[in-house]
Formats: C-alpha cells, structure tokens, sequence
C-alpha cells in the first residue's frame, strides 16, 4: 500500500504570508514568519488548480489535496539516512511512486545525514529545475529533535546560496488516519506471509526477517 505524505500547504501565504506553527514552518532566505493561524482541518478530493483563499492545511482527509503546487514549487521528501545502501534506495523508490501519483513537476529524495543527496543537494536541484518555492517534507513519525532543530538547521543553511527562493518545512507525518491502514495493512500481510499465503514485502524482501519466533 502506498501511503502518502501529509504535505501543509498554508493558506494566504502571498496576502499574509502566515501560517500555524503548530503544523509548518514558512521561511524566506531574507525572513521568517511564525504568526499563529487558526484553521479547521476539512476533508477534500484530489484536485488541480489555483489555491483557493482561505484553504487550510492538509490534514486528516480521505485523498491527497492538490492545492496550491505549481510548476514553480519543489518538494524535498527527506528521511533520516541510513549506512544501508537498501534502505535508501527505499526513499527513492517512494518518491518516485510519490511523483508518479501526484504529478507534482519536480520532487527530489534527501538524507538528513549518512547519505547522499543530502538536503543541500536536493534544494539545489529543484532551483535548477525552476523552482521558486521548495517545500521540505520530513520522512518522519513525530516530531522530534530532527524535525524542530536539525533539519529546519540543515534547510536554511541550504538555501543561503540561493536568492528570492522561500522555503517550507512541513509537519511530519503524526497521527494521521491514513496511517492507521498502513499499520493494518503491514500487519496483515506480514501474518499471511508467515502463514504462507504472501511473498515477503519489499521492505523485508531476501531479509528472512519476516517469520514466526518461538520463545524458549
């Protein structure tokens, strides 16, 4: 099962320029903002177009809202890194699936650190491809120390080479609803595998990590 990102798009960002710090972060290379915004989280269909005014941040909704992204804006989808070459082909292969299911013209994988491309890299690369805006979007749970310091850190100092380019910095995943099959889902067919109903998934595929332990 794919599952998708909650990416917050930020409502009146060009009549405001404000957003809820509760759930984003908005930042210019020249400055910043960080005024409360109170929103009520709606559900939406997928759709194409210019952002309506007024429209909240994406959140527990049953499709991916596309709203608000254009030709000139990247994405960042960026994890935490690993010293395994597997689990990082594992992000690329997500933001492919990602882009693909989207259309979103120009999205690019991150490692926070441990490998390559790093944040750095990626800014870098969705300005070549046209972007004016970059939004970041951490590959993440919850929001711990990497989210409120390393990666908005890693952000900024990435975008210092750049001039005019803004830059968002998303919420992480969270408790989101989608979530909630996505862990039913693993679960289950983790349990058919065992069972020897399914082949492995391609998380734990030529790992045997995926069987039934008995304790002695």
């Amino acid at each position: 099962m794919i599952f998708f990102l909650s990416i917050c798009f930020c409502s009146n960002l060009r009549a405001n320029n404000r957003v809820s710090p509760s759930s984003c972060q908005i930042t210019r290379t020249n400055r910043s903002w960080a005024l409360p915004v109170s929103f009520k989280v709606e559900k939406f269909q997928l759709q194409r177009g210019r952002r309506r005014r007024g429209s909240p941040c994406f959140g527990e909704s049953e499709g991916l809202v596309k709203n608000g992204i254009g030709d000139a804006d990247g994405i960042i989808i960026v994890d935490h890194g690993s010293r395994r070459r597997e689990s990082n082909l594992m992000l690329e292969e997500f933001v492919k699936m990602f882009k693909e299911k989207t259309g979103y013209p120009i999205v690019e994988p991150a490692h926070m650190e441990l490998a390559e491309p790093s944040i750095k890299d990626a800014f870098s690369l969705c300005v070549q491809q046209g972007a004016k805006r970059v939004v970041v979007s951490p590959f993440f749970l919850f929001p711990g120390r990497h989210w409120h310091t390393d990666i908005p850190s890693l952000t900024a100092d990435a975008a210092k080479e750049f001039s005019g380019i803004s830059y968002l910095i998303t919420a992480p995943l969270g408790p989101h609803n989608l979530l909630l099959d996505v862990v039913n889902d693993r679960i289950q067919h983790c349990l058919s595998h065992v069972e020897g109903d399914a082949d492995e998934c391609l998380v734990c595929a030529g790992t045997n990590k995926c069987k039934l332990y008995n304790s002695s």
